[in-house]
């Protein structure tokens, strides 16, 4: 993810920021339940079934960040996700990803 934001590939950034989120709350999930974690890639879900604390920034979050999958993955999506990811839009998102991160393992996976 931090390669891809310093060579300005931002819509990568952002996909791969999701991908690192999802990591972690899958490994929450295992922790948790002692079980396989579900296949799926709705950030929100994982939150819910890793018994990981929601709040309403937390939601939106999850949610959003969510999006960057979806966008990223399918060609309808690509042009307008591309689009969207500004440095400025990808600034934001990256910082609140990195949070978000170390968060989840401070508080989940340590």
């Amino acid at each position: 993810m931090t390669d891809m934001y310093q060579t300005k590939h931002y819509n990568w950034t952002l996909f791969l920021g999701h991908l690192v989120i999802e990591k972690l709350l899958k490994a929450c999930f295992i922790k948790a339940k002692h079980q396989f974690p579900p296949l799926i890639h709705n950030l929100l879900r994982l939150a819910e079934k890793s018994d990981v604390e929601l709040d309403t920034d937390n939601i939106e979050f999850f949610a959003t960040v969510t999006t960057f999958n979806i966008n990223a993955r399918y060609d309808d999506y690509k042009q307008t996700f591309y689009q969207l990811c500004t440095k400025e839009f990808t600034d934001i998102w990256f910082e609140k990803i990195k949070n978000y991160r170390q968060w989840i393992k401070e508080k989940y996976l340590i």
